[in-house]
């Protein structure tokens, strides 16, 4: 019994970082991520899925939090309950663009853009790999990821920031 827990301790270190990074890309704010990672390792604890790879494991993983994000996002409360806002802790200070401007950029996006950005630019995948963990063609990856190169551009010209 130990053992399984010791297991089960370990998966959840080397997913927790991945897991909550993608949780705030997706709800774009730090208490909608926490109820995300959280609902992500409770399914992981009560499920106790069998991974055949680390590969297998990862994605697990990306697909649970986005369908968790996504469920969060279409819920019926959040629909109808308005967001405070909130200083967002990543530090994009060595970019080219404002750390404000592309924070606020980014938070304008479609969800699914700031999603497929975050798992390409940040967990670094290739396209083959979000296409994989996204269940997506890998050419909708690639047309997702131009798309939203094109709108944060848009959206960083509208606002002056480059």
């Amino acid at each position: 019994m130990d053992r399984i827990r010791d297991d089960q301790t370990l998966v959840i270190e080397r997913n927790q970082n991945m897991v909550y990074r993608l949780a705030r890309a997706g709800t774009g704010n730090r208490h909608d991520a926490d109820d995300v990672f959280q609902e992500v390792f409770l399914r992981y604890i009560r499920k106790k899925p069998v991974f055949e790879s680390p590969e297998h494991e990862r994605n697990w993983f990306l697909r649970v939090t986005v369908n968790c994000t996504h469920t969060l996002m279409a819920s019926f409360w959040k629909n109808r309950t308005e967001e405070l806002s909130e200083d967002l802790a990543e530090d994009f200070d060595d970019l080219p663009v404002d750390a404000d401007d592309l924070r606020s950029a980014l938070e304008k996006l479609d969800r699914r853009y700031r999603v497929v950005l975050h798992l390409f630019y940040y967990e670094e995948l290739s396209a083959r790999e979000i296409a994989d963990a996204l269940r997506l063609r890998k050419s909708n990856v690639r047309m997702l990821l131009t798309r939203a190169r094109r709108a944060l551009k848009t959206i960083l010209e509208k606002e002056n920031a480059i």
